[in-house]
């Protein structure tokens, strides 16, 4: 197969030819379709962290495709399966961390495409419980994102624990926030949309947002205190313009903290 290889920080990948992995117990092998670029990807390649993947690896976590083997013990899935693949490539299932809904705090995790290969190669290896399905008549391409921007938003939406009626706010209307907006709509809040550029505005609008709050000429935070105040905000703007200052009895949800705070895996 061939395979965009790491063997350097800061160098261009190099296109070469590996052997297709076979999968061990509780493993898959899937036949790639498509894979999004992450700026992580982009921090692993470069060697950007403390905690650095080894090269040569094979960048790469936001991975689509079809499962083409699978290892002794799985169920979960079988051959001729479409499923996804995300950052985090493995957790033990066992540690406080992840019987609590936290697994991304596990200390044994693996990370997609940083500790372990990862889906920038025609085929890839994957633990099938990481494996998620996706629905026939997605388009591949769109459905890899989701297991990156996508999961990050659903779990600042799921940790801000978003009812129905809640005043969420959200922070930056871009490859994040416009999935958590969608999130936030699905939970049942209600959703006000702050940004400082117009078709991120537009976009919002374009969703179905509750309120818009143009962050150049609106003070964001006094806006939602005509409503009543956020319940719930999530972050993922890149001007502070856009962040409204925490109130009292809010829940803040960084979109980005789910898989940027914990220890990566060495």
């Amino acid at each position: 197969m061939r395979a965009a290889v790491v063997h350097q920080f800061g160098q261009p990948l190099t296109i070469e030819d590996r052997p297709i992995p076979d999968p061990g117990p509780g493993q898959i092998t899937v036949r790639m379709e498509a894979s999004g670029l992450c700026h992580t990807d982009i921090h692993a390649a470069h060697g950007d962290w403390p905690v650095k993947p080894s090269p040569p690896f094979i960048p790469g976590h936001e991975g689509v495709g079809i499962v083409h083997a699978t290892g002794d013990g799985v169920t979960s899935v079988a051959v001729g399966d479409r499923v996804a693949l995300p950052w985090l490539g493995y957790a033990c299932g066992t540690c406080k961390h992840c019987q609590t809904g936290w697994e991304t705090l596990c200390l044994k995790q693996r990370n997609t495409g940083y500790s372990v290969d990862g889906c920038y190669a025609e085929y890839f290896l994957a633990e099938a419980a990481y494996a998620a399905g996706v629905p026939a008549g997605i388009d591949p391409a769109e459905a890899a994102p989701l297991t990156c921007a996508g999961v990050t938003t659903f779990k600042a939406v799921k940790v801000g624990n978003v009812r129905p009626a809640d005043l969420v706010a959200i922070s930056g209307i871009g490859g994040h926030g416009h999935l958590a907006l969608q999130y936030a709509k699905i939970f049942g809040g209600t959703v006000a949309a702050i940004d400082v550029t117009d078709e991120k505005l537009q976009l919002a609008k374009d969703l179905g947002t509750d309120i818009v709050i143009d962050a150049r000429t609106e003070d964001p935070a006094a806006v939602l205190q005509s409503h009543g105040g956020a319940d719930v905000a999530v972050g993922l703007a890149v001007d502070d313009k856009s962040s409204p200052p925490p109130t009292p009895g809010f829940a803040a949800a960084a979109g980005w903290c789910w898989w940027l705070c914990p220890p990566l895996a060495r």
